[in-house]
């Protein structure tokens, strides 16, 4: 009796099986990585108009309350402005406040919403000028 050259259908099959586990694991990993890249690029995005946002507050008059609106592309911004020290009365000299400042920026996912904020402190001549 001689042996036998080659593979029976059995190994194949097995080997088959095995191959497109293989690559069935392979493809979740490419998927869940290009989902954390579109997660990524969203708050990247989301913290650069949070930025924005702040910088345009700079030079201008700070003035009390929450501010909201639309800022394109999905994106929803909300703004807080609340005073939080003021110069003791009779001081002489004009001192500035000291306002706490928060940009809230929002949008839509595949996972819901998503947020991000940035808070900051910023001075100002009493009365937000």
């Amino acid at each position: 009796m001689r042996a036998e050259r080659g593979f029976t259908l059995l190994e194949v099959i097995i080997a088959l099986v095995i191959a497109a586990l293989a690559l069935g694991a392979l493809l979740q990993s490419a998927v869940s990585g290009l989902a954390g890249v579109q997660a990524a690029t969203s708050y990247e995005e989301a913290i650069a108009r949070a930025r924005s946002r702040l910088a345009a507050l700079d030079g201008s008059p700070l003035a009390t309350g929450d501010r909201q609106g639309d800022d394109g592309g999905g994106y929803h911004w909300h703004e807080r402005i609340l005073q939080v020290a003021q110069a003791p009365a009779g001081a002489g000299t004009a001192m500035p406040a000291l306002y706490a400042v928060s940009v809230a920026i929002s949008w839509q996912s595949r996972g819901g919403s998503r947020s991000v904020q940035l808070d900051t402190e910023r001075t100002a001549a009493a009365g937000g000028r």
